[in-house]
């Protein structure tokens, strides 16, 4: 508070010193120094006029008479001018009210509060040992799960489980359920060309088999299936359906077809197969004009435990396939299988460069022991048609089926048999690694005819009984 009382009576002292200055500037007179009034006496003094006598006269010859002087009083000097000077009058005192300064608040009165109470003296933990734990108690290990594995299926239920699709396009149960009639043949009939039997061997069968049933006098519609059943046997009846194997040294198997068939899968489960029996396989990846062929079977090669020899894509097929046959008989293999392009049957250049890696191949390593063609069960009656045209060009020994699980057109198996003269010797039935099977004929067959015969069996005994109640309402009547 002082400090701004201080500020104030300075601020106010300074204010009074500049109105003082201000005050004496405009009361005081101005007043003239001796060297001023000297030179306003010398300016009167030269304004004074001259004397006439100063003048020049006339001369005396000119007859005229001079003047007479004029006196001319001199004015008197102006009084010097005398300034009063006045001193300026002092500035009224400034009175600074001073502010009273604020009350003093009264001083504290601090009050003595009760002392606390005291403190309660510290806990003394007294570390004392704990007291040692029980022993866990001993688990006796838990005996190994055993997972006890499905075991595999036979043949049969595998061709059973696996042409589904083949069995219900046949229809075979609901043939012959009205009894065996010219209707019933023309259904089967009908039944055998969608399976894609062919026209004229369905005709065939059917004519042969109205014959036998004629003959042997089938009534029933279980005794005809059970006919039709022996004459699709007969059908497929081959002597010889095993994959050919030398005595000593590296057997040679050549794989062909028209792309997309499956030939590289088929070769990879076949040298499975193989590598588990304790067989040492080689494959030779002949197809270089596909892209990534040679880096597909390699994949397989991998899976299957197999050896791949390859080249860089574009080369020689008929080099590679060679080059493979002489790393396998070198290395004591025990079998050789030779993937080639996939080529359209239409193309003449490519069947004559099939043909050219087949006679390389056989310069050194003798006939091959398979020559397999690879179709796709799905294509039905063009699979045929490829085949004709691989038979002229290379003398196919077998055929692999692929896909035969995925198809309706089951009969093509019986159309290849019996047009091409064939043997059908593998057959796809699913996409694991062990869905490559050898072709069994009776399992085909058996599977087509799953359930039917039972069916068959049922609705006879039905319509059995019903005529019989018939006959003995009728009996009755009578």
């Amino acid at each position: 508070m002082e400090l701004v009382i201080v500020a104030i009576v300075v601020i106010v002292g300074l204010l009074a010193f500049i109105v003082g200055l201000v005050v004496r500037g405009v009361g005081s007179k101005p007043t003239l120094d001796a060297q001023t009034e000297d030179a306003l006496q010398g300016s009167v003094e030269e304004q004074r006029p001259v004397a006439v006598d100063t003048l020049e006269r006339p001369p005396a010859d000119l007859g005229v008479e001079p003047p007479q002087p004029i006196d001319i009083e001199e004015p008197p000097p102006p009084p010097p001018v005398v300034v009063d000077e006045e001193p300026p009058a002092p500035p009224p005192p400034v009175v600074v009210e001073e502010e009273e300064p604020p009350p003093v608040p009264p001083p504290l009165v601090v009050v003595d509060e009760e002392e606390p109470p005291p403190a309660p003296p510290p806990l003394v933990v007294v570390d004392e040992e704990p007291p040692p734990a029980p022993p866990p108690p001993v688990e006796e290990p838990a005996p190994p799960v055993v997972v006890e594995e499905p075991p595999p299926l036979g043949v049969r239920d595998r061709f059973r489980l696996r042409l589904g699709r083949a069995r219900g396009a046949l229809r075979l149960g609901g043939i012959f359920q009205r009894g065996v009639d010219e209707e019933a043949w023309e259904e089967l009939e009908e039944s055998l060309i969608a399976a894609d039997v062919g026209v004229e061997a369905s005709l065939e069968l059917v004519e042969g088999l109205r014959g036998r049933a004629k003959a042997e006098g089938v009534r029933t519609g279980e005794q005809a299936l059970a006919l039709l059943k022996e004459v699709l046997r007969l059908e497929l009846l081959v002597t010889d359906r095993t994959m050919h194997r030398r005595p000593e040294g590296t057997s040679v198997w050549l794989f062909t077809g028209v792309n997309g068939t499956g030939k590289t899968t088929s070769i990879g489960k076949l040298a499975a197969r193989h590598q588990r029996q304790g067989e040492t396989v080689v494959l030779a990846a002949a197809d270089t004009f596909r892209a990534a062929a040679a880096e597909q079977l390699e994949l397989w090669g991998e899976r299957a435990g197999a050896r791949v020899v390859r080249h860089q894509q574009g080369a020689d097929p008929a080099a590679v396939a060679y080059d493979g046959y002489k790393s396998a008989s070198a290395s004591g293999a025990d079998l050789l299988m030779v993937d080639t392009a996939g080529r359209l049957q239409n193309k003449r250049a490519l069947m004559d460069e099939l043909s050219k890696v087949k006679r390389v191949l056989e310069r050194d390593a003798g006939p091959c022991d398979e020559v397999l063609l690879v179709l796709d069960a799905t294509t039905g009656q063009n699979g045929l048609q490829q085949a004709r045209a691989f038979l002229e060009a290379v003398d196919v020994s077998g055929v692999v089926l692929t896909k035969l699980d995925g198809t309706a057109k089951g009969g093509i198996v019986i159309a290849i048999q019996r047009q091409l003269g064939i043997p059908v010797k593998l057959v796809g039935l699913g996409e694991t690694i062990d869905d490559l099977a050898d072709f069994d004929p009776d399992a085909f067959v058996d599977a087509l005819f799953a359930d039917v015969a039972q069916d068959v069996a049922q609705d006879g005994e039905q319509d059995g009984e019903q005529d019989g109640e018939q006959d003995g309402e009728q009996d009755g009547e009578d």
